[in-house]
């Protein structure tokens, strides 16, 4: 083999090896292409509040007049921004407890938004109110919070507005993964009271629905690692390697 010979082979092992595949790029492959059975997502399991959640509560009554002392908003919902959420809302503590004006300390560690919502009707009707004046209470998280980082459009801390996150949306909110990431091993590292669980989810399985962590739980942190073709420093396509 003369030496032409082996530079066309050593130029196209470059080609073919250092540009990232397109099956390595697509969501939810169905690889299993004989099973064409419906995949039913099994992590739906409610949220339990840790210390630094932030709570929005607002508390309405038939006559409103009659709620505004023990509500920050009057008695109504607000149109706040993110920053106004930090200083308007009720975070919860070190000990796992919230403080509302007249209601004093609720302890909510563990406990689920709609538990907590219970627990104040309750306090409210057994202390202040009879079932006549018609107390309606609405406890939400401030947004749900996740934190992502490594190969992906826009890295940091994000807030989507509504009550469920899967993984998909979240990359999505971050500006979805670069062609360098690394669909098929992406971590997810959630928080629990206890202690910290890692998880691994491969984005390119139609299986990943079924992962405990396809469903994000408020302050998970994602991380996206390089492939190994950014570690080279070939290009993304075969056309980037050749140049």
């Amino acid at each position: 083999m003369n030496k032409t010979s082996i530079y066309i082979f050593l130029l196209l092992s470059v080609f073919f090896t250092s540009c990232v595949p397109t099956k390595d790029l697509i969501y939810l492959q169905n690889k299993d292409k004989d099973n064409n059975e419906a995949v039913i997502p099994s992590n739906q399991k409610p949220y339990r509040l840790q210390t630094n959640d932030i709570l929005t509560i607002t508390i309405k009554a038939i006559d409103p007049k009659m709620v505004e002392i023990f509500s920050n908003t009057g008695g109504q919902a607000a149109q706040i921004s993110d920053q106004g959420s930090y200083y308007t809302g009720y975070s919860v503590d070190d000990h796992g407890n919230i403080r509302l004006p007249i209601l004093g300390e609720i302890n909510v560690l563990g406990f689920t938004v709609e538990e907590v919502r219970i627990k104040i009707e309750k306090q409210l009707h057994e202390q202040y109110f009879k079932n006549e004046a018609g107390i309606f209470v609405t406890v939400k998280l401030s947004g749900f919070r996740y934190t992502i980082n490594g190969e992906v459009g826009s890295t940091g801390t994000k807030v989507i507005y509504q009550d469920k996150v899967n993984i998909m949306e979240a990359i999505a909110n971050a500006g979805d993964i670069t062609v360098t990431g690394d669909r098929k091993d992406v971590k997810v590292i959630r928080r629990y009271p206890q202690g910290s669980e890692t998880f691994s989810i491969d984005l390119t399985n139609g299986k990943a629905v079924n992962s405990p962590c396809f469903y994000l739980q408020p302050n998970d942190y994602i991380y996206v690692k390089p492939l190994k073709q950014k570690t080279w420093g070939t290009g993304k396509t075969g056309i980037e390697s050749l140049s």
